[in-house]
């Protein structure tokens, strides 16, 4: 199971579409904030994929979770923008509530820089800022694993 893994569009709805077409087995989409409005768009484009989202320190009037918690493909996602774990100044406090969690897998954006770690039973994974880097990123669950990769976009 592919899923697509997004942030920090701030804006470029077209860079999250062309994401989302380059990416044709990923039926889940998971948006980590900064550009909420770019994520409601594609997910009116796109009905046939899952969007899971929540919002970034930008999506101003957003009361949505700020934290969110999925199972997909048998891995317990946690995710979150980031900002609300100061992510920008270390991963200690993210990764101690996933795994307080109990998670597989913690997302995060914020920072713009993509970061791939694992590191006892959890992947910490953020796939940059689509809208001013250029990248994304996506997990394959498979088995019982799960692979990150961050991608740029073409």
């Amino acid at each position: 199971m592919r899923i697509l893994v997004v942030s920090d569009t701030h804006g470029n709805v077209g860079a999250l579409c062309r994401a989302i077409e380059q990416q044709p087995t990923a039926h889940a989409v998971i948006f980590l904030g900064d550009g909420l409005r770019d994520a409601w768009e594609a997910e009116k484009r796109y009905p046939e994929r899952i969007f899971y989202t929540v919002p970034g320190n930008c999506d101003f009037g957003c009361h949505d979770p700020k934290i969110r918690e999925e199972t997909l493909g048998g891995k317990r996602f946690f995710f979150t923008h980031g900002h609300v774990f100061d992510v920008k100044y270390g991963l200690y406090r993210l990764d101690l509530a996933a795994r307080e969690h109990k998670a597989d897998i913690a997302l995060f954006g914020h920072t713009h820089t993509p970061y791939e770690e694992y590191a006892d039973g959890l992947y910490l994974f953020n796939p940059g800022s689509l809208g001013y880097g250029g990248t994304y990123g996506y997990v394959d669950v498979v088995g019982g694993g799960a692979v990150t990769q961050v991608v740029s976009l073409r």
